[in-house]
């Protein structure tokens, strides 16, 4: 029992549990969406067979080959219904919402290139663009930790006689998540529900939030309604749109994991004294210093000198080393 108490044993554990939740996902899923995947075979049965009945002179294996074919392009982000979605997926527009999506890891998969050059220049460019947007978004991440800290310390200066400096700093994160999910969820699922006039606000809800969690399942897709006005330029906002949601998806991360007690991770450290060590320091400090990835962590020494200094400073009445020999050197 006691290799259990040890970072690897729990990571075991833990990897135990994570195939357990993969499985009853799977379980969850196939109950909930086979009735409706088995209502939509039948009605496609029923509207071949329909329309195989009103139109005699057409063959089944000719119409089978037509859907094979319209499928198979479908799949391939070409389609052959008269909507949006059948104008040119590369238009200037079209290609940055495609470009973004590719480098920010999204990948909806609604639209692929059809070329050979094509396929080798997106894996070249996603080689290249995926480095590079991480080093912008830990940036920026890095750039919005400041502000973060800033308002940190001002609810530790207001409320710090009140309450434990974890209680603060889970105030402060319910703060920070409050804010992305009004902002970059509920307000933009407003937005798309007004613009999409096939989406509900679930299905923009929905879709804010399969898009900034970088799932990208690609079976909504904003701009591609009939008559959709100004596509290009709305292509371009959504682009920018998900690109600062995911920026903003990061800093709370990084306020989320820079709390020890939430950090499931330092429970699977290999070393129980490096871990302690951790817990030590983060929990020595008042709770503002934030980092994401070590972007904003202070030293050891920092933090300890720190230390030293909030000990001292509660006891004004106690002399210092300084003082206490040249008091012994005056004893008769």
């Amino acid at each position: 029992m006691g290799f259990f108490n040890k970072g690897a044993g729990r990571l075991v554990l833990y990897g135990l549990g994570y195939i357990i939740f993969l499985i009853l996902g799977a379980l969850v899923f196939s109950a909930i969406e086979t009735p409706e995947e088995l209502g939509l075979i039948q009605k496609l049965r029923a509207e071949r067979a329909s329309f195989l009945s009103n139109h005699q002179c057409v063959e089944d294996d000719a119409l089978e080959s037509l859907i094979t074919e319209i499928v198979l392009a479908s799949n391939r982000g070409v389609s052959a219904t008269r909507n949006a979605s059948g104008t040119p997926n590369w238009s200037f527009g079209q290609s940055l919402f495609f470009s973004s999506t590719v480098i920010t890891t999204i990948g909806y998969g609604h639209v692929t290139p059809l070329s050979r050059s094509g396929k080798i220049f997106c894996v070249l460019y996603a080689t290249i663009g995926i480095p590079l947007t991480l080093v912008l978004l830990s940036a920026l991440v890095e750039r919005l930790l400041v502000p973060t800290v800033w308002f940190l310390q001002f609810l530790n200066s207001r409320l710090g006689h009140l309450y434990q400096p974890l209680n603060i700093r889970l105030f402060h994160l319910f703060i920070i998540v409050c804010f992305f999910l009004i902002f970059f969820l509920l307000v933009p699922a407003a937005i798309f529900a007004t613009c999409e006039p096939e989406w509900d606000y679930l299905d923009s809800f929905y879709y804010c939030f399969i898009s900034l969690t970088t799932i990208g399942l690609g079976d909504y897709i904003p701009g591609d309604s009939l008559d959709q006005p100004n596509r290009p330029i709305y292509k371009i906002a959504t682009a920018a749109y998900l690109f600062i949601g995911i920026t903003f998806m990061m800093l709370t991360l990084a306020v989320f994991y820079d709390i020890p007690q939430l950090n499931l991770g330092m429970l699977f450290s290999t070393s129980n004294d490096v871990n302690s060590e951790k817990v030590r320091l983060a929990g020595s400090s008042t709770g503002s210093q934030y980092g994401a990835g070590g972007l904003y962590n202070s030293t050891i020494e920092e933090n300890t000198h720190r230390h030293v200094v909030r000990v001292r400073s509660r006891r004004d009445d106690s002399p210092s080393p300084e003082e206490s020999a040249p008091k012994e050197l005056r004893l008769p």
